[in-house]
């Protein structure tokens, strides 16, 4: 399963295809982006073997500086995404596509090559695919959330951020 409706919140079991479709998705942005893009990563549940995630592909996309975000618009428009200018997140540049306007397959996240949010989002995927326990917690956070927000991507995000802020605060006082 791939893909969701707007608004809706579900997780689902881990699909093995999940990893393919970000190679695939990762080679078509490379392409696209070429040198404005300094890396090109898989992060958040998805790319983490074994979890339960929403089916949303989940691509960190670096660039340095960070203002050359802009150059990104037209070619991942030309890709099939839409920039989320009020998605709310600091220092991410969001865009979105999926099958049609009704739902989300992938969400690109432009932020600063190596710069803080590079590195937390990448300490806490890497983090989660080594630790059992972390997973399991996480998974209960996001299970959570979803039973006080089954509706409502903004407020299931709030009700999770304090276990991943948690999170990278201890992974950045570890490394």
């Amino acid at each position: 399963m791939l893909g969701l409706k707007h608004d809706l919140n579900l997780l689902v079991d881990y699909q093995a295809s999940w990893k393919t479709e970000f190679d695939t998705e990762g080679e078509r942005v490379r392409a696209a982006l070429g040198p404005v893009a300094k890396g090109i990563e898989h992060y958040g549940s998805t790319s983490v073997e074994g979890m339960r995630a929403k089916p949303i592909i989940d691509i960190l996309v670096g660039v340095c500086p960070l203002e050359r975000w802009s150059e990104c618009v037209e070619p991942l428009a030309n890709l099939g995404y839409d920039y989320a200018e009020h998605a709310g997140v600091p220092g991410h540049y969001i865009f979105g596509k999926g099958r049609d306007a009704s739902e989300r397959t992938h969400l690109l996240h432009i932020v600063e090559f190596e710069g803080q949010s590079w590195t937390s989002n990448l300490q806490l995927r890497d983090a989660l695919r080594r630790d059992e326990h972390l997973r399991q917690r996480y998974v209960a956070a996001k299970e959570a959330a979803i039973a006080s927000a089954p509706v409502g991507r903004a407020k299931y995000n709030e009700l999770k951020r304090a276990f991943i802020d948690e999170a990278k605060a201890i992974l950045a006082r570890n490394h």
